[in-house]
């Protein structure tokens, strides 16, 4: 038994394994798991079920639980990378401003279609088809639903479309379905409704466009990034990237459908400089993240 227990001590001595701790190794998931934030962008009871898909494949793929959070808004999304407390998050465009300068959120990948290339959508306003608002100059003096403060298509960008125009009145709605449905339910003059909540409210029968009419539209702004936080340790991040660029499009698809971006294709690359249009516009409406 002294000769057993002997032979047991030795190889404890040499074999790592054998009870003892060690420090995690370059590339591992910080305790086991990565934390990834999603901005409710849409009815969290709906979102929840789509990113579980996609979290489940990059669980598979990095080898760790990935625990999903669907926050309350976008600045808490912002506060959460910037206090540790998320590794990964995907923010809408303009979120990702000011979780890059206030959390170094660095940004790996995005939504493209079946052809490989980044998708886009677009800011609108809409108005009901019998309205005499026939553009965006008509809106002074009229109420107009956004979605929610820090929203790039619900709330900056169509802010900066009029604000040259006198006493439009800003309802914020509390979200990109709310906004559509204060049009919808006759409580404002006019809404925006960008393309991605137009095609998942058409698909869901929440929606007839041949009802509405469209004042005004952005340009094209790149879709969602998903990024990881700047402190973690490069080879982990270097993970995440080619895990999350190795995703198959049926990963992505549920989520795609909220963005607009149906069949998708795998994700694909981006970096800061993919969303430096929205930098410079978070510059010349001078926002800030309080703004978020």
């Amino acid at each position: 038994m002294r000769a057993l227990l002997g032979v047991i001590a030795l190889l404890c001595l040499t074999i790592t394994a054998c009870g003892s701790s060690t420090p995690a190794a370059s590339g591992t998931c910080p305790d086991g798991r990565i934390r990834f934030g999603v901005e409710p962008y849409e009815d969290p009871a709906k979102l929840k079920p789509a990113y579980e898909v996609l979290a489940k494949a990059l669980q598979e793929k990095l080898n760790c639980r990935v625990e999903l959070q669907v926050v309350d808004d976008y600045s808490a999304e912002v506060l959460a990378m910037r206090n540790g407390k998320l590794e990964i998050a995907q923010f809408g465009p303009l979120g990702f401003v000011f979780a890059s300068t206030k959390a170094n959120a660095q940004a790996l990948a995005s939504f493209a279609d079946a052809t490989g290339k980044l998708t886009t959508y677009t800011a609108g306003i809409w108005v009901p088809a019998n309205s005499p608002i026939k553009s965006i100059n008509d809106l002074s003096g009229k109420t107009v639903a956004l979605s929610s403060p820090g929203s790039t298509s619900g709330d900056a960008l169509p802010r900066f479309a009029f604000k040259d125009i006198k006493d439009v009145k800003v309802d914020y709605a509390g979200g990109h379905p709310e906004a559509m449905l204060a049009l919808t339910n006759g409580k404002v003059d006019a809404a925006e409704i960008n393309s991605q909540q137009v095609a998942s409210a058409r698909a869901a029968g929440a929606f007839d466009p041949a009802k509405f009419r469209q004042v005004w539209t952005s340009a094209p702004i790149p879709n969602d990034p998903i990024t990881v936080r700047g402190d973690l340790d490069p080879a982990l991040t270097d993970k995440i990237r080619k895990a999350l660029l190795d995703l198959g499009p049926s990963d992505v698809a549920k989520v795609g459908e909220f963005l607009d971006v149906t069949p998708p294709g795998p994700l694909v690359a981006v970096t800061k400089e993919t969303y430096q249009p929205l930098f410079d516009l978070a510059a010349g409406l001078g926002l800030t993240e309080n703004d978020v």
